[in-house]
């Protein structure tokens, strides 16, 4: 398709183009200050005088998260999180996803089961039926009250769902001709197909996972099982923790403000998804727009 340069369309192309840029700028922009926060002194903080670029540069917040102890734990169990989450959450929405794009024929009951999955993407039992049964079934204070309640993420599942229809059905009859299972079909033809869509849903259960803190203040009394965002959410300079560090609470407030300590747990707290994106981001468009829900 041949498209003609005409004035109309530069002048889309530009305003296109100034309004992507404007865009941009608005989402760098409060980046830049929260990472030249972190690294700023309490004084400049304090006055307002930090923006784009630090101001009396000092490492005071970063040694104060790194030198704690329980900072480690809790990335530990953070990371655990993301793998034994993220690993539960691809292997239910593979098998789901790739159940339910079978056919009626194939599968009589698809549509019962894609109705009940909707009905709990709309409604919930609440949060304290959420709890108790969390509680009455001997998970709470593990790395499993973290994973199991949301091994089914909805959305991921019709992702990979309606992904899978678009893939060409004589794939699936060919494979069958040839004597394969459905499980056979699944491992070796159906996922190197939906590559683009797995990383997809990869990405958003490692997000999902990794940023989620309240369940965490719920489920987890033992503060050595608590994950990052949790701790860092609840985090507060105290005078029994400057001690450990062997520093006074005077010479810590002297060196750092209550805002760049917190710009600092952002910048940490953002550091691993920042690092992963990059590898999906090839995936990341294609898995969304084949993966979309059909009409």
């Amino acid at each position: 398709m041949i498209r003609y340069h005409s004035r109309e369309n530069i002048v889309m192309d530009t305003v296109v183009t100034v309004l992507l840029l404007l865009l941009l700028i608005t989402c760098v922009l409060p980046l830049l200050n929260v990472v030249a926060l972190s690294f700023s002194g309490k004084e400049a903080a304090i006055a307002g005088k930090v923006s784009f670029w630090p101001v009396n540069i000092t490492l005071s917040s970063y040694e104060y998260l790194t030198q704690d102890a329980r900072f480690f734990r809790s990335f530990i169990v953070s990371c655990l999180r993301v793998v034994l989450g993220g690993s539960i959450n691809l292997l239910m929405c593979l098998t789901m996803g790739y159940s339910l794009s079978q056919e009626k024929e194939t599968f009589p009951s698809r549509n019962r089961y894609m109705w009940l999955l909707i009905f709990t993407m709309l409604f919930n039992g609440g949060l304290v039926p959420w709890y108790f049964s969390i509680k009455y079934t001997g998970l709470m204070d593990s790395i499993w009250a973290l994973v199991i309640p949301g091994a089914v993420p909805v959305f991921n599942v019709i992702l990979l769902m309606n992904f899978f229809r678009n893939l060409p059905k004589p794939i699936r009859e060919s494979a069958m001709l040839d004597g394969c299972g459905e499980f056979k079909i699944l491992v070796m033809i159906y996922i190197p197909l939906a590559m683009p869509a797995i990383a997809t849903v990869t990405l958003f259960s490692i997000v999902a996972h990794w940023n989620n803190f309240f369940d965490g203040m719920l489920l987890i009394n033992n503060s050595n099982n608590v994950p990052l965002q949790t701790y860092i959410q609840s985090l507060t300079i105290r005078t029994s923790d400057l001690s450990t560090m062997g520093m006074t609470a005077e010479q810590m407030m002297q060196r750092m403000s209550q805002r760049t300590f917190n710009a600092a747990k952002i910048v940490i707290s953002t550091v691993p998804i920042l690092a992963i994106y990059p590898f999906m981001q090839r995936y990341f468009i294609t898995g969304i727009t084949l993966g979309s829900v059909k009409g």
